[in-house]
């Protein structure tokens, strides 16, 4: 393809996602193709000859699409938001454009320069400790995801809990992750990968009512492995769990981690863009102070498209020592120096794009302005719609909701508690299949509540509106057709 060939289909494909974006209401939601159509809609053997872009653009419309389910539609109230603006599509595509592979500074300087800019950025919009910059004992790094972000923060606890054996021998001895129920299942997954295994995982109590991390049981945990010869390597906290935001008591546990010698890493990855608003920044509380690690994702709530998670550390020294390594074939006189930052000695992978372009783009082009009034409504509408909810006799709250988040039990009069979840889990069925909404469920106390997550960039008050109106009619249709109604 040719400069001007890719200007004349670039133009092409601009306007197919412009137009994509601005009709986006007229699909369903959640797309209604069967498992294995897509498939067999696909040849079955790659093309002899190559074809004209114009039939890519063709095929995608038309076999593809129906197999899309659309994140970006106002009424996509499913799990987090994963937020697809303008200024970040185009970022990216400048990154595809440039086609860097920014594994070390020398590879790329401005992929390196820019990132550590762009991350002390976002550590100020969100008021972080100083000791996470860049210029600081710490710094931080853009992942792919909190997944990534937590495997890397496991690895460097590790080094530090093993003074570095482990990194040289490997797992000789038994070394424990300490989490919740309610923690992200990326967690586990971390400890399976880093060679604890499931055994090494333990699961600490939570507060009945808010879902918290009990701090006095982590405290009974740690001294009980303790004592039974087996380290505790890290401890992770969440700001804003996925099932229902709840948010560990962060002073309690980090005080509990600094005096038995535990890493504490504080996993934000939705909640922790909402510190842009001042009036949300007590979700750091006891970040400064306690936390050894700290990621969130600007790719959920934070108007950056996936995929783009931020890792912040306190202190480099034990990740750096973790994860890196030089062959011959990547030395060169800046890094010899010591004089640059190698972003390949930060995470899992070797090679790495130029990701921090999209998020530059965004801060860039909304501001912190822009970026705090983006979270404000999705906040705003999430509490009147639990306004609505907590008015209507047919449907329960479950308090806290903070946040964008806002989980809710329907109500359902002479059901008992097995029944009653079964009509829960049909009008989700019946919900979704719509097409004009998407929400999903989690469970709390056995019992199974309905989730509708707010903060999409094209969700507005009307969409709110139209998701609950719909809601309340399938649930009051339901109720009439189940047993003594």
């Amino acid at each position: 393809m040719t400069p001007e060939e890719f200007r004349r289909h670039g133009r092409q494909v601009v306007d197919w996602i412009a137009d994509y974006l601005a009709g986006i209401e007229s699909h369903p939601v959640m797309s209604q193709v069967k498992p294995g159509e897509i498939r067999r809609a696909l040849p079955s053997a790659p093309p002899e000859r190559g074809e004209p872009f114009e039939s890519v653009l063709s095929d995608l419309e038309r076999l593809l699409l129906p197999g899309i389910t659309h994140w970006q539609h106002p009424g996509f109230f499913a799990y987090f938001p994963s937020n697809a603006s303008g200024p970040a599509i185009l970022g990216d595509l400048l990154s595809s454009g440039l086609g860097v592979q920014g594994m070390l500074w020398v590879t790329s300087p401005a992929c390196t320069e820019l990132e550590t800019v762009v991350v002390d950025w976002l550590a100020e919009l969100l008021g972080l400790p100083g000791h996470f910059r860049t210029d600081a004992a710490g710094g931080g790094v853009i992942q792919d995801s909190a997944s990534s972000a937590c495997l890397v923060a496991l690895l460097a606890a590790l080094h530090r809990a093993g003074d570095g054996r482990v990194t040289e021998e490997g797992i000789t001895r038994r070394y424990a992750l300490y989490v919740s129920s309610q923690t992200h299942s990326s967690l586990e997954r971390a400890a399976r990968i880093a060679g604890l295994g499931a055994a090494g995982v333990r699961l600490v109590d939570v507060d009945p009512r808010t879902l918290a991390m009990d701090p006095a049981h982590l405290r009974t945990l740690l001294d009980r492995d303790r004592a039974d010869g087996i380290v505790p390597a890290m401890v992770c906290a969440t700001v804003g769990t996925t099932s229902t935001t709840a948010v560990d008591p962060v002073p309690e546990i980090g005080a509990v981690c600094r005096e038995r010698g535990v890493w504490l890493h504080v996993d934000a990855a939705y909640a922790g863009v909402a510190t842009v608003c001042p009036e949300l920044r007590w979700l750091n509380d006891g970040v400064a102070e306690y936390a050894d690690s700290y990621a969130t994702n600007p790719h959920k709530w934070l108007l950056t498209n996936f995929d783009c998670g931020v890792l912040w550390t306190a202190d480099r020294g034990p990740l750096l020592a973790a994860l890196s390594s030089l062959p011959e074939y990547l030395r060169n006189a800046a890094t010899s120096a010591g004089s640059v930052i190698d972003y390949r000695d930060w995470q899992v992978p070797l090679g790495r794009r130029f990701r921090a372009l999209k998020l530059w783009s965004v801060i860039r082009w909304y501001g912190a302005e822009g970026l705090r009034a983006h979270i404000r409504q999705g906040v705003g509408l999430a509490q009147e719609l639990a306004g609505w909810i907590a008015a209507d006799p047919g449907f329960e709250p479950h308090e806290p909701h903070p946040l964008g988040l806002v989980c809710f039990r329907p109500r359902w009069p002479g059901l008992d508690a097995r029944e009653a979840d079964r009509a829960t889990m049909r009008l989700l069925e019946l919900l979704n299949a719509s097409g004009s909404m998407y929400l999903t469920h989690t469970r709390i106390g056995d019992r199974a509540v309905l989730r509708m997550a707010i903060g999409g960039a094209a969700t507005e008050r009307r969409h709110v509106e139209q998701a609950w109106e719909r809601i309340r009619t399938e649930h009051a249709a339901l109720s009439r057709t189940l047993p003594g109604h």
